[in-house]
């Protein structure tokens, strides 16, 4: 993962050092080749819609995400304050459960949630999946001359493949919440989820700086695994170069 982001940033210092050639050979009336937000960072509030009662009431934490992107930004010619973009990111989401473990090597039809309240379990213990995501957002800038002192909106979509999906648990406790060893245990499998992710997303804001949403539009799991599920992602985006 720390790889790919590694990767991300790179690029866009590519695409910034270029964008900020093209801005020296333009004049203020010119911002067709302007430099736009081609990196985006994203932390959020990462929420589950549509899972079941029964597993609803085990998350318990902060659960977040984080996101990273790199964009080409292409502004219409006869409107300069509309702009079309695309990209390649890498999209995670932790949501943190208590009394609660997930099999995801389980070999039922069924994804298993079990309910620990009056057994052995893991003080920490959390689901992470990662996608590698294409974004495509149309933009608005009030000020294309001044992207950085603008009022800015985006609509879009975004299309994903699942890289991963872990779950991680820390610091084992009896059924009275007693430690009873501090070992981590990590398990792998994409076996219960969809591989393919689609999220309708908006954000809105002033400069580098933006307020946006994800909504996932399929179900994060496969039919019949567990309840129609939907992950939803609010958070703050810092964009710029």
């Amino acid at each position: 993962m720390k790889k790919i982001l590694l990767v991300l940033v790179a690029a866009a210092g590519v695409l910034s050092a270029a964008a900020q050639t093209d801005t020296k050979k333009k004049n203020k009336a010119d911002v067709i080749n302007r430099a736009g937000d081609h990196l985006m960072l994203q932390l959020s509030s990462d929420h589950w819609i549509g899972t079941a009662d029964s597993v609803d009431r085990h998350m318990k934490g902060l659960a977040r995400g984080l996101n990273a992107y790199v964009m080409l930004d292409k502004v219409f010619k006869g409107a300069p304050q509309f702009s079309v973009a695309f990209g390649l990111g890498v999209s995670t989401s932790n949501i943190y459960f208590k009394n609660m473990s997930i099999d995801l090597k389980s070999k039922r039809t069924t994804l298993p949630f079990n309910n620990l309240d009056s057994f052995e379990r893991f003080k920490k213990y959390k689901l992470t999946t990662a996608y590698l995501e294409i974004p495509v957002e149309l933009r608005f800038t009030l000020k294309p001359e001044k992207e950085d002192r603008s009022v800015k909106a985006a609509i879009g979509f975004k299309v994903g493949t699942m890289l991963n999906a872990h779950t991680k648990g820390k610091n084992l406790q009896d059924a009275s919440g007693r430690q009873i060893n501090s070992y981590t245990m990590k398990e792998n499998s994409r076996s219960f989820f969809n591989s393919t992710r689609l999220a309708a997303t908006a954000r809105v804001g002033y400069g580098n700086f933006s307020l946006f949403g994800s909504y996932q539009v399929n179900n994060m799991f496969k039919d019949g695994v567990a309840s129609d599920t939907r992950l939803l992602q609010v958070g703050l985006t810092l964009s710029g170069l």
